[in-house]
C-alpha cells in the first residue's frame, strides 16, 4: 500500500514521539564535547549567527563541527541509515532535502572562511577513534 497525498495526519501519540527527538545537547554531541574538553579546547555551542547553526564552534580556529544523526542525516553504509516502511515518498523527500541543506551550509561555511566537520553518531561509539579524527581535524 503506497502512501497518498491524503494520508491522514500524524496521530498524537506520533507528535508526542516525534516533539522527544532533540535537536540539541544529544548524547552524540556531549560525547564530541567531552572529548574536545578533555583534548583542552574551549568552544561555543550553536551560533545562530553561523550558517547552519553548528552545533560546536571553536572560533579561534575557525572551525565547526556539526554531530549528525546517521538516521535523519543519511550516513552512508551505516546501519542506523534505515527508512521507515510507511509513507516512503514523504520520508524519501525529507531525507534527500536533509542531505541537500547540509552540503549548502557546508559550502556556505567554507566560502565565509570556517571549516566544518561531520561527526557521525555512530563514530561517538569509539572514543578512542573518535579523539583521533577530532585532533587531526583541529591540527591541520
Amino acid at each position: 500500500m503506497h502512501p497518498t497525498t491524503s494520508d491522514p495526519p500524524p496521530t498524537a501519540e506520533r507528535r508526542a514521539l516525534m516533539s522527544r527527538v532533540r535537536q540539541k545537547n544529544t548524547e552524540p554531541e556531549l560525547i564530541v564535547r567531552r572529548c574536545l574538553h578533555s583534548l583542552g579546547y574551549r568552544f561555543r555551542l550553536h551560533r545562530r549567527d553561523l550558517p547552519g547553526t553548528p552545533d560546536i564552534v571553536l572560533p579561534k580556529f575557525h572551525k565547526v563541527i556539526f554531530v549528525h544523526g546517521c538516521f535523519w542525516h543519511r550516513h552512508l553504509g551505516c546501519i542506523k541509515t534505515t527508512s521507515p516502511k510507511t509513507r516512503i515518498e514523504f520520508w524519501d523527500k525529507k531525507f534527500r532535502a536533509n542531505i541537500v541543506r547540509d552540503k549548502e551550509k557546508e559550502l556556505y561555511l567554507r566560502n565565509l572562511g570556517w571549516e566544518p566537520f561531520v561527526v557521525w553518531e555512530c563514530q561517538t561509539k569509539d572514543i578512542y577513534l573518535l579523539l583521533q579524527s577530532l585532533i587531526l581535524f583541529l591540527n591541520t
